[in-house]
C-alpha cells in the first residue's frame, strides 16, 4: 500500500524544566542536564526533516511553566521556523503545565504552527492530506472535566486524529486531568488518539490507536529508560501502517537496584555495583548516564553501609570514574539493606543485651509523637533548621531513621559474638 502521509506524535517537551537535586551531590553536570530538553527537541526537529514527515503533533506541556524570560519561547519558535522551512506543519495543544492561564509571556509563532483554542474544541483539515485533526488546549492548569464530549464528531472520508492531554482514568505518578476511559476514546470514532501528560511511553490500544509517546527527555530518576517520539505512517486505505518508535533523549536516567543478599565483602559489593553501572551505560549509548543506586537485600554488611555512608559514596563514585570522565553521574545512593541477625539469639546471650534488644523492639513499634529529646533539640535550633529536621522525623522519614539506628545497633551487637 502507498503511504499517503506521515506524522510525528510527541508530547511533554517541558522545555527548560528546572531540575531538582542537582546541588545534592558534588560534581553534578548541571549545564548538560539543564540543556537536555532543548537538545532533545533539536533531535526531534532533525528527525522530522530526515524522515520527511508531513506534520508534527504535540499533545501538550511544551513548556514546563511560565517563562522566566522570553528565551524559552524564542527557542521553541526558532525550531518551529526550521520545520516551516522544511515544509512541515505543526498542530499543538496546551496541557496543564502551559495552560492559557499560566503562560503570561507570548511570542507569535510562524504560520506553519496551528495551536488549538482553549475555549472550545476545534478541527483542522489541511488541504494537502485526507486528515482531520481535532484538539483542545487547557484553559487552566487543573481541568477536572472529561473533555471527550466537547470534541467534534469524526469527519467522514478522513483519517481522524484526536489530540488530548489526559491522565485517562488516573495514574499514580501524575495528577488527574481531563479524565476519561479508553472505551470513551474508542466510541468517539477517531482513528488515532495522540495523548499527552503521562510521561511513560505506552501504546494503550491499536484499534483505534491510543498512544502516549511519553516525555521527550527524562528529568529525574522516576523517568528512566529511553525517551523519544512516534512516527506514524498512514496508507491509502487511511489505516495506520506503521507506528515506529524513535529514541531522542540526550541524557539517560537509570534507577539501579543492586541486590547484595548474602554478600559479605565490600570488594564483592563494589564488583556488583560496577557491573550494574556498566550494563546501564551500555544501554545509554553515548549519552550521559545519571544513575540512582539503591542497595537492597539481607547482608552482614548492613551496619557498615549505614555507619560509613561517606566511604560507600566514595567507592561508588570511584566505580563511575572507571568508565571515563563525564560518562556517569551518581545522582543518589540509597541503602535499603537489612542486617543478618537473630534477635532471639542476641536476647539470650546475656541480661544486658536482652534489655537492649527489647528496647529496640519497642522503639520500632512506636510511630507516634517525637521523642522528648528530639523536641527539646528542636526548640533551641533556628526555625529553618528545626523545620527540616522535624519533617525528616515525621511519617516515613522517622520510621526510616529509627530502623537505620536500630539496625546499626543490632549489627554492632552481632559483631560482639552473637550467632547469626
Amino acid at each position: 500500500m502507498i503511504a499517503v502521509f506521515r506524522f510525528i506524535h510527541t508530547a511533554d517537551l517541558h522545555l527548560d524544566s528546572p531540575l531538582c537535586g542537582l546541588k545534592a551531590r558534588e560534581g553534578a553536570p548541571a549545564d548538560e542536564l539543564r540543556g537536555a530538553s532543548r537538545r532533545a527537541l533539536d533531535n526531534l526537529i532533525d528527525l522530522a526533516k530526515s524522515e520527511g514527515v508531513d506534520f508534527v503533533v504535540i499533545a501538550g506541556d511544551i513548556y514546563d511553566r511560565d517563562w522566566k524570560d522570553y528565551s524559552t519561547g524564542l527557542f521553541f519558535r526558532l525550531r518551529m521556523t526550521r520545520l516551516q522551512e522544511a515544509g512541515i506543519q505543526v498542530f499543538m495543544i496546551a496541557g496543564n503545565h502551559d495552560a492559557a492561564s499560566i503562560i503570561s509571556r507570548k511570542v507569535d509563532l510562524p504560520a506553519n504552527v496551528k495551536r488549538f483554542s482553549s475555549r472550545e474544541a476545534e478541527t483542522f483539515q489541511p488541504e494537502a492530506w485526507p486528515v482531520a485533526i481535532h484538539g483542545m488546549s487547557f484553559p487552566d492548569r487543573a481541568v477536572d472535566e472529561n473533555l471527550i464530549p466537547l470534541y467534534p464528531a469524526p469527519v467522514a472520508g478522513k483519517f481522524n486524529i484526536g489530540i488530548l492531554h489526559t491522565s485517562l482514568a488516573g495514574n499514580a505518578e501524575h495528577d488527574t486531568y481531563a479524565p476519561c476511559t479508553v472505551e470513551e476514546l474508542t466510541k468517539k470514532g477517531y482513528d488515532y488518539w495522540a495523548l499527552g501528560h503521562i510521561h511513560q511511553p505506552a501504546v494503550i490500544r491499536e484499534s483505534p490507536w491510543v498512544v502516549y509517546p511519553g516525555i521527550l527527555q527524562g528529568r529525574h530518576a522516576k523517568e528512566c529508560g529511553e525517551r523519544g517520539c512516534r512516527v506514524i505512517t498512514v496508507n491509502d486505505e487511511l489505516e495506520v501502517e506503521g507506528c515506529e518508535w524513535h529514541t531522542l533523549d540526550v541524557a539517560r536516567w537509570a534507577a539501579l537496584k543492586v541486590d547484595v543478599a548474602g554478600i559479605d565483602t565490600m570488594d564483592e559489593l563494589i564488583r556488583m555495583t560496577r557491573t550494574c553501572l556498566g550494563a546501564a551505560l551500555e544501554q545509554a549509548g553515548e549519552r550521559l548516564l545519571a544513575a540512582r543506586v539503591t542497595f537492597h537485600g539481607t547482608t552482614p554488611l548492613h551496619g557498615h553501609l549505614c555507619s560509613r555512608p561517606d566511604r560507600l559514596d566514595a567507592q561508588v563514585e570511584a566505580c563511575a570514574q572507571d568508565f571515563g570522565e563525564g560518562r556517569i553521574w551518581i545522582e543518589r545512593i540509597k541503602v535499603e539493606t537489612r542486617p543478618v541477625v537473630s534477635l532471639q539469639a542476641l536476647a539470650s546471650r546475656d541480661a544486658l543485651t536482652k534489655v537492649v534488644v527489647e528496647a529496640l523492639d519497642e522503639s520500632r513499634a512506636e510511630r507516634g509523637d517525637l521523642p522528648s529529646e528530639v523536641l527539646t533539640m528542636l526548640d533551641v535550633l533556628p526555625g529553618n533548621l528545626s523545620e527540616s529536621i522535624r519533617s525528616a522525623w515525621e511519617g516515613k522519614g522517622r520510621a526510616t531513621l529509627m530502623d537505620d539506628a536500630c539496625s546499626m545497633i543490632l549489627d554492632r551487637l552481632t559483631e560482639k559474638g552473637a550467632e547469626s
